[in-house]
């Protein structure tokens, strides 16, 4: 679009086109996209994270669609790709879309709440095509029982006035998946799995979609996850999977290019934002070819909003919206520690609850720890094979949490892609532990050491702190047997505190300090510490005088060398730098130092 020709709004969480362009907000247009998605197929499945700009996807989609909107085709797109290319299909179809987010999901009101909404939309939707749907045919289709009845039942009727339905489905798994998270497996399989009205609903989609002539002409569904529509349809056979298809893989988010045009459109130079932008909302690639890396769109234009309205960045860079969200999807992920209902009645009678941190908790950790992981995504699959490990990464990858960065070994490598989903794990971590009453520390006692080592360079008292409550706090010992663990239970609790951009090797591709907490000027510009950290770690059965001694001394030499990196001293600026080393013994911290580097 025009960057200069008139003051735009932000479309910050806006997701109705109709209101984005009257309104006069800014439009990332998509719209060359739209002939490759008729090409891609008639019934189209499209998976993506919360807050990627689906709904808008759709809302532009059913206005370019629709006979109802044809007339306003000039004003409502205008300056776009499509408007100087419109494809045959334009304004062809009588469009019906359902957002399944409004649906209640508690199990008592789930039926009543689907077959409610899905009525009074359906009745909108007979009510503006008023002009090409007679009222005796829409009374008949008001008439029948359900949205199943009465969708096929509007099907079969737009054939004999020749017309044809471009149905949308947005959120598709949204109650399903809350049904799953808050209430358990048993409610979740009666919903997808019996002859309920759910099953019903994709049965009558799947028969209408592959009959011969159908009125059902094109149907778009999307969601976060594959795993409610496998188990409606025993298996996604609709129509094509379009998710990891590489020519859509910046449909939605927002490109470099993108972002360029978008700050420029707000009078601001987006190179001077790209550093933070980067570490923070970007590098998601949705093929493994990696392609241009996407960013996350609401969370670029939560940063753009706050950029224009304060000519700051916003105080908290993660949105508070997208920690709903994910805090939400946090509890899928432990999906395979929830009881049936049969066994929360019988567990209500035990004196403790069974341990919840293993299986996919464990899985999960280990990811973070690495910050990647090595595996081959899956289009489909149920929400009961969620226990096998390629299963669970293929969910996490389709939540966000890691992004395809390239192959090891003939085979797809994910990473955790930014700054803001890595804090979000780590939450993840704390949070699993705290939950299951396996580590529970007072995260005010916490904050106040953290900024304590950010402003006074006190650093002993954090780790003294966390040393004495994992002494106090048996059960979490162990999770702490190895190096690897101990690093990611530390990097857990570090990156509570907003003072410290937080790098570990693993995030510098080795060669690298254990911990490198750098100061985070862009938000505190008066920091005055920084620490370079190195673990060592001996099992109790290994522990000796000597080889403490030995690995006291490599862990010296270590931070003296890495002291002089680039990697330490670029982003380290007037702070003082202090040197660290933590030495454990299984799960007890027996030995912690400061390096004077200026020593030889």
């Amino acid at each position: 679009m025009n960057a200069t020709s008139k003051p735009w709004r932000i479309p910050y969480g806006v997701a109705d086109f109709i209101k984005l362009r009257d309104r006069g907000h800014y439009f990332v247009d998509k719209t060359a996209y739209l002939p490759l998605l008729e090409q891609a197929g008639e019934f189209l499945f499209l998976i993506r994270p919360r807050r990627f700009g689906k709904s808008l996807l759709q809302s532009v989609m059913e206005c370019y669609y629709d006979a109802h909107w044809v007339e306003r085709f000039d004003t409502l797109f205008a300056d776009t790709w499509i408007s100087e290319n419109p494809t045959p299909e334009k304004g062809q179809y009588l469009t019906l879309r359902f957002d399944l987010s409004g649906v209640r999901s508690s199990p008592a009101l789930v039926e009543e709440s689907f077959e409610a909404y899905t009525r009074i939309i359906l009745t909108g939707f007979l009510k503006r095509h008023a002009a090409r749907i007679p009222a005796s045919l829409a009374q008949a289709v008001l008439a029948e029982a359900t949205i199943a009845r009465r969708l096929e039942r509007l099907v079969e009727e737009l054939l004999a006035v020749d017309q044809k339905l471009f149905l949308f489905i947005d959120e598709y798994d949204n109650f399903a998946n809350n049904i799953l998270v808050n209430v358990g497996r048993e409610a979740y399989r009666e919903l997808t799995h019996s002859s309920g009205f759910f099953r019903d609903f994709f049965a009558l989609l799947k028969e209408t979609a592959g009959r011969t002539g159908s009125g059902l002409a094109r149907l778009f569904i999307t969601g976060v996850s594959p795993i409610t529509l496998d188990d409606v349809t025993s298996g996604f056979n609709i129509g094509t999977n379009i998710s990891l298809e590489p020519e859509f893989s910046a449909l939605l988010g927002f490109t470099h290019a993108e972002m360029e045009t978008l700050f420029a459109a707000f009078g601001q130079d987006f190179s001077a934002h790209r550093s933070v932008i980067d570490e923070w909302y970007n590098h998601y690639h949705f093929h493994p070819s990696r392609q241009a890396p996407i960013v996350n769109s609401d969370m670029a234009l939560y940063y753009l909003r706050a950029l224009v309205q304060r000519s700051l960045p916003p105080d908290e860079l993660i949105d508070h919206n997208v920690r709903i969200d994910y805090g939400k999807l946090r509890h899928l992920v432990q999906v395979d520690q929830q009881l049936s209902d049969r066994e929360r009645l019988a567990d209500s009678a035990r004196a403790e609850p069974p341990p919840r941190l293993n299986g996919n908790f464990s899985r999960l950790r280990a990811i973070i720890e690495s910050g990647e992981v090595v595996a081959q995504v899956q289009t489909s699959f149920p929400a009961e094979g969620l226990l096998r490990q390629d299963n669970f990464i293929s969910l996490i990858y389709y939540l966000g949490l890691v992004s395809f960065a390239g192959e090891r070994d003939g085979r797809p490598l994910l990473k955790i892609p930014n700054r803001t989903v890595r804090q979000l794990m780590y939450g993840y971590l704390r949070d699993g532990y705290q939950e299951a009453g396996v580590f529970s520390p007072s995260s005010y006692d916490i904050a106040e050491k953290l900024n304590r080592m950010a402003y006074r360079g006190e650093w002993m008292p954090f780790f003294d702190y966390l040393a004495e409550q994992i002494g106090a706090q048996a059960s979490v010992r162990d999770f702490l047997q190895g190096e690897k663990m101990i690093q990611g239970f530390l990097l857990a609790w570090l990156n509570l505190s907003p003072y410290f951009r937080v790098f570990s090797e693993s995030e510098q591709a080795g060669g690298f300090v254990d911990l490198y907490l750098a100061p985070f000027y862009f938000k505190f510009p008066d920091m005055r510490h920084a620490y370079l950290i190195e673990l060592k770690y001996l099992s109790r059965s290994e522990d000796s005088p000597d080889k403490r001694e030995r690995l006291l001394n490599d862990a010296r030499a270590q931070l003296k060398r890495y002291a002089g990196d680039a990697r330490v001293r670029d982003p380290l600026g007037q702070a003082q730098l202090h040197a660290l080393v933590l030495l454990y013994s299984g799960w007890e911290l027996v030995h912690r130092e400061a390096l004077d580097l200026s020593a030889p």
